[in-house]
């Protein structure tokens, strides 16, 4: 095999959680009197939660100090938490379960590469607790992408070189992240379509083809 390990992105790629951001960014930004819509949303993705907050709040007229800006974001985590509360295991496609199953059976290492602080409760939700071999997430990264720090760390926790390891993005800032970490990289969605990644899949299925 080419690759001993996959590390995955996961809102976007394993699920999709895109619409709860969205409520939850939507409400805070209604409330604080910022206009906010699903194109400005999209710059969101990959973004961790303080730099999200930070695109939001370019339209504002307001100037916001740390204590504030915390503030927002903690009510947005709680708005977004109780969103995913109605998550389950029927939130992960038969394509992706099946898939991972295969790569797992195959001896390949699994991780995880997000830059959500809520990774290991949406893996709960979605039935997936314990499964990969590791998680690097919000909780343990200090520079979100296209910073490369939490797919490193990620390879870091399996044991494995860059250089072994396939990272599997759906946005082009964890495409760029998986570049300057020097890891292949595999994209879907407007990864796929940037023109930047290693492989462009068409469905997540797709990884069978290139891992095994």
């Amino acid at each position: 095999m080419k690759y001993q390990g996959v590390i995955f992105d996961l809102d976007g790629v394993l699920c999709f959680t895109d619409k709860y951001h969205y409520k939850a960014w939507k409400a805070v930004a209604d409330e604080i009197g910022v206009y906010f819509d699903e194109q400005i949303n999209n710059r969101l993705r990959g973004v961790s939660r303080m730099d999200s907050l930070d695109i939001i709040l370019e339209r504002s007229t307001k100037s916001y100090s740390a204590e504030e800006k915390m503030q927002l974001a903690e009510k947005k985590n709680d708005l977004y938490r109780a969103l995913l509360a109605d998550m389950t295991p029927a939130d992960l496609s038969d394509e992706v379960r099946d898939t991972l199953n295969a790569l797992k059976k195959a001896g390949l290492k699994l991780a995880i590469g997000s830059s959500s602080k809520n990774t290991k409760f949406i893996l709960e939700r979605i039935g997936l607790n314990g499964f990969f071999d590791a998680i690097s997430d919000g909780t343990n990264i200090s520079r979100s992408k296209p910073d490369p720090q939490v797919f490193t760390m990620a390879a870091e926790f399996i044991a494995l070189p860059p250089t072994a390891c396939l990272v599997v993005e759906d946005a082009e800032a964890g495409i760029k992240a998986a570049i300057g970490g020097g890891f292949d990289s595999a994209g879907l969605g407007e990864a796929a379509a940037c023109g930047k990644a290693t492989y462009a899949m068409h469905s997540f299925k797709d990884l069978l083809g290139i891992c095994l």
